[in-house]
């Protein structure tokens, strides 16, 4: 089985190509040669069933895995060697990952408290990006304090939050009720609209489901 990519324009601006990657374990392809080029501004999405290699092309591209054979590219330059703290990338898991002790609030400034941003831009950045996932009136509690939904939506803040030029994420809606998916797709569409960044997503859903948000 094989992930199906699909693009949503999103008439903006960086790049990334996949050039000839494959990847092997032992005797077992896990992905079979690929060549993507996903263009400036775009919400891509890549669909397939369980086991179809989506979130392994994901760890690729940001730098968790190493292709067996093949190439990563970041706006023509060749990234495949690159550790994935160089790369200014993103990624949510499906098994969304928060600090216990932490509020929503610590879990999502925690990427920018280390890189001396003073604590009045951190404030801003994160009330921003909580009212746009809607988790303002939840700063204070802690992750076992919310939902599995809300639990989502605090981890893709805290990817989202430090704007990543790539951020990844694995399953945005498998946590959320019929009504919150469009939603959620919805959110992650305006926040890269006036961004210059390549988002991909991974979804099982039928892309006739996630296409409604394209703009």
């Amino acid at each position: 089985k094989h992930a199906l990519l699909s693009k949503f324009n999103l008439n903006k601006i960086m790049s990334l190509e996949l050039k000839n990657v494959e990847k092997k374990v032992g005797l077992e392809t896990h992905i079979y040669q690929t060549n993507l080029k996903l263009e400036k501004n775009t919400i891509n999405v890549l669909l397939g069933s369980t086991l179809a290699g989506k979130t392994t092309l994901m760890q690729i591209m940001a730098g968790l895995d190493k292709p067996t054979n093949g190439e990563i590219w970041f706006n023509d330059k060749n990234v495949t060697g690159v550790k994935v703290q160089k790369r200014n990338v993103s990624m949510v898991y499906q098994q969304f990952i928060n600090y216990p002790n932490f509020n929503v609030y610590d879990n999502i400034a925690s990427p920018l408290k280390i890189t001396g941003i003073s604590s009045d831009e951190i404030k801003q950045r994160v009330g921003k990006v909580a009212e746009l996932l809607k988790l303002s009136e939840m700063l204070n509690k802690k992750p076992n304090e919310l939902s599995g939904g809300q639990q989502q939506r605090a981890s893709m803040a805290r990817a989202i939050y430090s704007e990543p030029k790539i951020p990844l994420i694995d399953e945005p809606i498998s946590n959320q009720d019929k009504n919150n998916k469009i939603e959620i797709i919805k959110i992650i569409s305006d926040f890269t609209k006036d961004k210059e960044i390549v988002c991909i997503l991974v979804s099982h859903e039928e892309i006739n489901n996630i296409s409604q948000v394209e703009t």
